[in-house]
């Protein structure tokens, strides 16, 4: 029996933030685990692309990770998470997409995406809004399932096939017209979340969430559209997914200064001081930090002790690293 440690790639979304915030706190943020477990790994890979793709830098690199190919906007999340349900049919040409319970926030002049995660609906409540907007979805021909996370559903409908859809990491905060499907095939979807609107408007649910002072529920956002490749569709498992540390989303997404470089001090404690150890155990690491606008995916490079000795003088720190994310 062998002794060797079990490979690990750790992938960190938001590690890089360009919001106002979270770009000041970047300057005093102190990550001495990151920075030694730079020191030891190589750039293998890196992804860059201007902060108007519809899916965001970690999606790209998870759906890479995983062995999916897809058009931006078109990585088929709601496909794969519907074949591991048991959903059905998943396979090439079924296409399906992810609806998210949200709060839209109407100012004066634009309406805002706000974030889901704050909006605390539990299971009985996102089971309640489904059995009232399941008619809905089907007179349009889309069929509506309940997924494992409540406020979060899955659609299987033919108008997911090649729809490119934002992530809603990367819609909220923003004004929705911004980042909605403008296409005409999208048009039974406007329509659709119109509808939605008049009805989640009158639902007792969102009666009893104003009584108790939380946001209510009065749209959802669709993402995560289209299909699995054949590859995957045809039974061929994917391949093995990275551990995402995902505790710098809600800060980052909020700009959240304090609270961002708080939770990188505890991925710095945590995760990371954990990734160092296997290495320094001679497990083979990958590290992927992932921005607003790219990803880069570092790996461990066998180099003479001369070549490791000179990186650690000309390798760019990790704040240099994390402000070009």
């Amino acid at each position: 029996m062998s002794d060797a440690p079990k490979p690990r790639h750790l992938m960190i979304p938001f590690a890089g933030r360009s919001s106002p915030a979270c770009r000041e706190a970047l300057a005093g943020l102190r990550l001495p685990n990151t920075e030694a477990m730079l020191a030891r790994l190589a750039l293998v890979h890196g992804d860059q692309q201007d902060d108007s793709t519809r899916s965001p830098p970690h999606e790209r690199a998870l759906a890479e990770a995983l062995g999916i190919g897809a058009a931006d906007g078109c990585i088929p999340w709601a496909a794969l998470e519907a074949k591991q349900a048991g959903l059905g049919p998943t396979g090439p040409g079924d296409s399906w997409g992810v609806a998210t319970l949200c709060h839209w926030q109407v100012g004066i002049d634009d309406v805002v995406l706000g974030d889901p995660a704050a909006i605390e609906i539990d299971a009985a409540e996102s089971a309640a809004l489904l059995a009232a907007a399941r008619p809905f979805f089907e007179e349009d021909g889309m069929a509506l399932h309940a997924s494992a996370t409540p406020g979060r559903w899955l659609v299987q409908g033919k108008v997911f096939d090649g729809l490119a859809t934002a992530s809603i990491d990367r819609a909220v905060g923003w004004p929705i017209s911004q980042w909605s499907p403008l296409s005409d095939a999208a048009r039974p979807l406007r329509r659709l979340q119109n509808e939605m609107q008049m009805l989640l408007y009158t639902e007792r649910v969102n009666d009893q969430r104003t009584a108790r002072g939380v946001p209510p529920i009065n749209s959802f956002w669709l993402s995560g559209t289209g299909s699995l490749p054949a590859s995957l569709a045809n039974g061929t498992a994917p391949a093995s997914a990275p551990e995402v540390a995902d505790a710098l989303r809600v800060p980052a997404l909020r700009d959240d200064g304090a609270g961002w470089a708080a939770a990188w001090q505890a991925l710095d404690a945590g995760a990371m001081a954990d990734l160092l150890a296997d290495y320094t155990r001679g497990a083979d690491v990958v590290l992927t930090l992932c921005g607003d606008r790219g990803a880069r995916r570092f790996g461990v490079q066998h180099r003479g002790l001369l070549s490791w000795a000179r990186s650690l003088f000309e390798r760019p720190s990790a704040a240099s690293i994390l402000a070009a994310l």
